[in-house]
């Protein structure tokens, strides 16, 4: 891995920013490998050194991913003037790591959102050539039947002439509102939505359970996230 400055390595973890980070190593209070750190400009692969603060080691590991199990009325943006966004969720430290959303819940929509700085796991997550499945619980208006999973299945072109690969429809309950499990490959804009109106059963709530091999924590209330285990992340291949 190519070598990156000292404070720019200490910045990275989101706990100080670069400016902070060249005066602790004025102050003399960075170990760089067990030895004083006297220059910010200094460059070291953040793999492998060693880098403490006031005797305290720092993760200056590459790659962070969280899970967040994310609330209605937030929406999937780093950034954005119209409302609170997924990042205001976050502490400080996570906010300066340049963390993004991989892929988009729409602003009513709840459940699994992977936040994460890995631009290359992000691609392989959302490229419709990958086949990651992501599966939806949605509860709509109407008596979900047979016919609407035929459809599905068959892929359902919308009234734009958008057309929509072959999805499965689950139904878990039927009745005025039914309750169904929504399998898809793919993410297009309020897709799961549309393809379930399309059918005359609009969604009334909408929660994303799984994201290809990750699936939501269902300890996690609205609003609160986690880091991913070793077990998670090695089914990701991190």
């Amino acid at each position: 891995m190519a070598k990156e400055r000292l404070d720019k390595i200490i910045a990275s973890t989101g706990r100080w920013s670069r400016r902070e980070a060249k005066q602790l190593v004025r102050e003399g209070r960075v170990l760089v490998d067990g030895a004083i750190a006297h220059a910010a400009e200094d460059k070291y692969d953040a793999q492998t050194v060693q880098i403490c603060i006031d005797r305290e080691t720092l993760d200056c590991q590459r790659g962070t991913y969280l899970m967040l199990n994310k609330p209605a009325g937030v929406l999937s943006a780093t950034e954005d003037g119209r409302g609170k966004t997924v990042m205001d969720l976050l502490p400080q430290e996570y906010r300066r790591r340049g963390l993004f959303p991989v892929g988009r819940l729409d602003k009513d929509t709840e459940g699994l959102l992977l936040l994460t700085d890995d631009g290359a796991l992000a691609h392989e997550l959302l490229s419709p050539k990958k086949h990651v499945d992501k599966v939806y619980y949605a509860r709509v208006s109407g008596l979900l039947k047979q016919a609407d999973c035929d459809a599905f299945a068959a892929g359902i072109t919308l009234g734009d002439g958008l057309v929509c690969q072959s999805a499965r429809l689950e139904i878990l309950t039927a009745g005025a509102e039914s309750e169904a499990l929504v399998t898809l490959r793919e993410g297009k804009f309020h897709q799961v939505k549309r393809m379930l109106a399309s059918r005359g059963k609009p969604v009334v709530a909408l929660k994303r359970l799984r994201m290809g091999p990750l699936t939501l924590d269902e300890t996690l209330a609205p609003g609160e996230f986690r880091a991913l285990t070793p077990q998670e992340r090695e089914k990701l291949g991190k």
